[in-house]
């Protein structure tokens, strides 16, 4: 338990001032976890990392998540990547005459859109002028404060399980608590930057980043439990991987860019 607390303090006060700072630090920082998170997908799914369709899926993660912009070139549209990375990937499996399958393009085309888009939407929510640490820190804090209602209201009201042949630990009681957390953090942002955050859309960004957070951690749990393992990864101590930290983060941030609940850059 103490490694487990001194490893989320530290991590935690590492991402915070790498939020806080913005730009290259914000940006980098969440350019390696994606690629340490495609990392940990790619062994999941028992491939190799010098595999061809491997090297094809970092290339199509890399022209999603690296800031172009930064460096005074622009980015690429969804259509400019998701196509031609599908179009490589088919080409693998015919020029190695199906030793690369079509099964294993497949999977890997989806954990690119799955983890790309996911911390390509947080480097867009936080690169938004002129207020992008204020939405940045309103998705994240409703994402937090939605797993922390969770437990504690799991742990002392918990009677209904939620989904126990995926995540036995999780109840219907705990699903409300977390959604009420996040709805009173996202309203106290709203009350505190009125001019930026009305209330009503306030309470819609706090359900939404709640219920799709906890749908992103049912995912991450039930891929897990088909795969056999407990944890993705272990670059946390205590914490597991970077899949296992960020699996409500690359549900909750596309939607609301997605919505317009948050503006993206």
């Amino acid at each position: 338990m103490k490694q487990r607390i001194a490893t989320g303090l530290g991590a935690g006060l590492l991402f915070a001032a790498a939020a806080v700072l913005g730009g290259w630090y914000y940006n980098v920082l969440l350019l390696l976890l994606a690629i340490i998170g495609f990392y940990e997908y790619v062994r999941l799914n028992d491939m190799k990392l010098g595999h061809p369709l491997v090297l094809g899926g970092y290339a199509g993660l890399a022209a999603i998540v690296f800031p172009w912009e930064q460096t005074g070139l622009s980015g690429f549209p969804v259509h400019e990547v998701i196509w031609p990375l599908a179009a490589l990937l088919l080409a693998v499996t015919v020029l190695t005459k199906n030793r690369a399958t079509l099964d294993g393009a497949s999977l890997l085309l989806m954990g690119v859109v799955y983890i790309g888009f996911g911390f390509a939407a947080m480097i867009d929510v936080r690169d938004a002028e002129p207020n992008g640490l204020f939405w940045t820190a309103l998705a994240f804090g409703s994402i937090w404060a939605s797993d922390t209602g969770a437990y504690f209201a799991g742990r002392r009201f918990g009677r209904t399980k939620l989904w126990p042949a995926i995540s036995p630990n999780k109840t219907v009681e705990g699903a409300i608590g977390g959604v009420l957390a996040a709805l009173a953090v996202a309203v106290a942002f709203a009350l505190a930057a009125p001019d930026w955050l009305s209330v009503g859309r306030a309470l819609l960004i706090g359900l939404a980043a709640s219920v799709a957070g906890q749908i992103g951690d049912l995912i991450q749990s039930a891929y897990k439990r088909l795969r056999g393992v407990k944890d993705t990864g272990r670059l946390l101590p205590g914490h597991g991987g970077v899949l296992d930290r960020c699996d409500s983060w690359l549900i909750v941030f596309p939607l609301l860019v997605l919505t317009g609940l948050i503006p993206p850059s």
